[in-house]
């Protein structure tokens, strides 16, 4: 098949990636590649050229708080990036274009296209892409959820055709049957506070046990008042990690810390620390129960540091083969792939009858096909 991915534009889909969006695209992309489609994927500047890249924009994220000015500069840099996108799209040949973006105007302009289109939602519904959304009017368009949580949170406003659940490249996280000899706690993902690094920092000070946080500091203001005043030898800072160093990292604590402050879609940095055989002691969130049981991690009490604490000392204790059975039960990449690869196959075989129907009507066939 000829698949067209749409990327958002806030970071580049390479490694290190920014967070779990980023690896989700850019696995999407090259596993795509490796099973023999055409693949290309819209996406920023300093993308990975591995994904079939084709560059649309420069990165429309902004590192440094507020400039209005500036806020403005990206907002219309990101909408006429898509609105070139989606005109040009209207002119290809692909067999299905598959929507990984958070932008409204994909699924704004989704009747436009000549092919299927599917829109895979990652977030709860935020302002922007509902409004998009509730303006889609195109009949071979799909929308998956990449969890039971983010369908239920979706339902009232659009059909949520069916759930793919994410997954990672279990062997990018390999399992490891012991620990480092010296303990520590991990924390790793995006440094903002919707992801609560600052709660996982005064569980570790109740547990007793240091803490190696990992990531990219996305909110400056955020890490400077709640992250750099704790650091020193209990509380670590290592930077933003490739996949190996970040493995190595997870693999070798005792317990992966998540403090989610908002309900996670899905949870990728769970799978991952589950892949290396790490146990979990995470806050009872959006889709994490999902992927826990009593084998591989422990529930807390959201926003409760003592009842963080203690999952940890309980999660400590769990056999880390547990761990990596869980991970290869529920989090596969391949299983994940194969989801979406039955769906473009099943949107594609109900579009192509439907195209030849609007043929027969005398609609011009090089219109339907995008080449008018």
């Amino acid at each position: 098949m000829r698949i067209a991915i749409i990327a958002h534009l806030k970071h580049a889909i390479i490694e290190p990636f920014a967070g779990g969006l980023e690896m989700h695209t850019h696995l999407l992309a090259t596993s795509f590649r490796a099973r023999g489609h055409d693949v290309t994927l819209y996406a920023s500047t300093r993308s990975d050229p591995a994904t079939g890249l084709a560059a649309i924009c420069d990165e429309t994220t902004l590192n440094a708080a507020g400039v209005a000015e500036a806020s403005d500069i990206m907002f219309f840099r990101e909408h006429h990036a898509y609105l070139r996108l989606m005109s040009e799209l209207r002119r290809s040949d692909f067999d299905i274009v598959h929507n990984n973006s958070l932008h409204y105007l994909p699924v704004a302009m989704a009747d436009t296209l000549p092919m299927p289109m599917v829109t895979t939602l990652h977030t709860p519904p935020f302002c922007w892409l509902e409004s998009g959304i509730r303006l889609c009017r195109a009949e071979a368009t799909r929308f998956v959820a990449v969890s039971d949580a983010i369908r239920t949170m979706w339902s009232p406003i659009v059909a949520i055709d069916r759930v793919v659940g994410n997954g990672i490249d279990l062997d990018r996280f390999p399992y490891r049957a012991m620990p480092d000899p010296e303990p520590y706690l991990v924390w790793y993902g995006r440094i903002v506070p919707e992801k609560g690094a600052h709660l996982a920092i005064a569980a570790a000070r109740r547990v007793g046990l240091p803490l190696r946080i990992a990531g990219p500091v996305s909110d400056p203001a955020y890490f400077a008042t709640e992250v750099a005043p704790h650091l020193g030898d209990a509380v670590r800072h290592v930077g933003h990690l490739d996949h190996k160093s970040l493995s190595r990292l997870i693999a070798g604590a005792r317990a992966f810390l998540c403090t989610p402050c908002w309900d996670e879609p899905y949870g990728l940095v769970v799978a991952e620390a589950l892949s290396c055989g790490t146990p979990v002691a995470a806050f009872a969130r959006g889709a994490i129960p999902s992927l826990l049981d009593a084998d591989s991690g422990v529930l807390a009490t959201p926003d409760d540091v003592a009842s963080l604490a203690d999952a940890a000392l309980q999660a400590m204790t769990l056999d880390r083969k547990a761990c990596r059975a869980r991970a290869e039960a529920i989090c596969d990449a391949d299983v994940m792939i194969d989801g979406y690869e039955a769906l473009y196959r099943e949107m594609v075989a109900l579009h192509e009858p439907a195209l030849q129907v609007r043929i027969a009507k005398g609609t011009p066939v090089l219109t339907l096909l995008g080449h008018a």
